[in-house]
């Protein structure tokens, strides 16, 4: 038995919603963090980056999105959600997995989170600026990706790394450039929208 503890619309929402593609049974514990539960004693005995999500499995306590996807992957290998050991595709979705935790959602986190990084406000002025342009490159680069061969980041099969993709995307939906305005992302945003596992997570999360 999996339970996910989670937050609206954060870097939850991936394993969330991998978790209803898997098809297992798990419990769900909502962290409020608009009442900073993410940073309460009890919490942080469970992640102490004080950070969603977190899984535990019979027990034993995960954190980092990225880690929980390829835990979960690889436990459940049916899914065929990652490529297996071997495969030629295997080493494009471990280069797009890290990519998008390391590169991409690090600088939606210096665009929504300036005040973490810099306590001067013109400095997060400048920062969030910086964000928004590396940002239209890299959904610039990712669209270029899915044009050869699309219309998942694999090709013709989705994989995790395309929900991974997705839930970026739509937290770049109030910048200047955000990712659907690319064509093949937002043809990427669509199918994967449209998934059952996805539409499951989005309505118990209550997101629009």
């Amino acid at each position: 038995m999996y339970t996910l503890y989670w937050s609206k619309g954060t870097a939850s929402m991936v394993c969330h919603a991998l978790l209803n593609e898997i098809g297992v049974p798990y419990k769900m514990v909502e962290i409020d963090q608009d009442k900073n539960e993410h940073k309460s004693p009890e919490y942080l005995k469970i992640n102490p980056n004080g950070r969603v999500p977190a899984l535990s499995e019979d027990g034993r306590i995960m954190y980092e999105s990225a880690a929980i996807v390829l835990h979960l992957c690889e436990s459940h290998p049916a899914s065929g959600l990652m490529p297996t050991v071997g495969s030629p595709t295997r080493p494009a979705f471990l280069q797009w997995l890290f990519f998008l935790t390391n590169t991409v959602q690090e600088t939606l986190m210096h665009w929504w989170r300036p005040e973490n990084f810099l306590d001067d406000d013109e400095q997060r002025k400048a920062l969030v600026a910086i964000a928004e342009r590396r940002l239209a490159r890299m959904w610039q680069q990712l669209d270029g990706a899915l044009g050869n061969g699309g219309p998942y980041l694999l090709g013709g099969r989705v994989s995790a790394v395309d929900l991974f993709l997705v839930m970026l995307a739509r937290w770049s939906r109030n910048t200047k450039k955000p990712a659907r305005s690319f064509p093949r992302i937002g043809r990427l945003m669509e199918l994967v929208e449209a998934r059952p596992a996805y539409r499951r997570m989005m309505t118990d999360e209550g997101l629009a």
